[in-house]
């Protein structure tokens, strides 16, 4: 048997489509993948800074829990904890060599007097003067 082509008038040749489907699909999974470690990323910092130990927030509850009727133990606390605080201003510094030489006459005798009212006003201006 012998075929005879004949011509088709209305049907049009076969043209090539341009296909991005892959390039976007792989294009899609890069940004969600940067995406998902971006926030793995930001929930590790949140977890780790909520969870560390703040040396200033710990000597600032010490200072203001010191107990001022125990007066050598509260000089050596007071010029301890406070010297945490000393190098935020000159304000700061100031203050803390003011009071640490207040307290040098508490610190290195065997028998000593309670803190007098000038004393104590001083620390107290000092604790308040501090923030974490």
């Amino acid at each position: 048997m012998q075929t005879k082509d004949i011509p088709l008038h209305d049907i049009k040749p076969l043209i090539e489509i341009q296909e991005y489907s892959l390039y976007s699909f792989i294009a899609l999974v890069l940004l969600v993948s940067v995406m998902i470690l971006g926030l793995i990323y930001f929930v590790y910092k949140y977890i780790k800074n909520r969870n560390s130990f703040n040396i200033r927030a710990e000597h600032l509850t010490l200072l203001k829990v010191c107990n001022l009727n125990d007066t050598k133990k509260a000089a050596y606390e007071i010029t301890l904890y406070g010297a945490t605080f000393s190098t935020d201003n000159q304000e700061n510094q100031r203050t803390y060599e003011i009071l640490v030489e207040e307290l040098e006459t508490y610190k290195y005798k065997k028998d000593v007097e309670s803190f007098n009212e000038e004393t104590k006003c001083s620390i107290g201006n000092y604790i308040g003067m501090l923030d974490v």
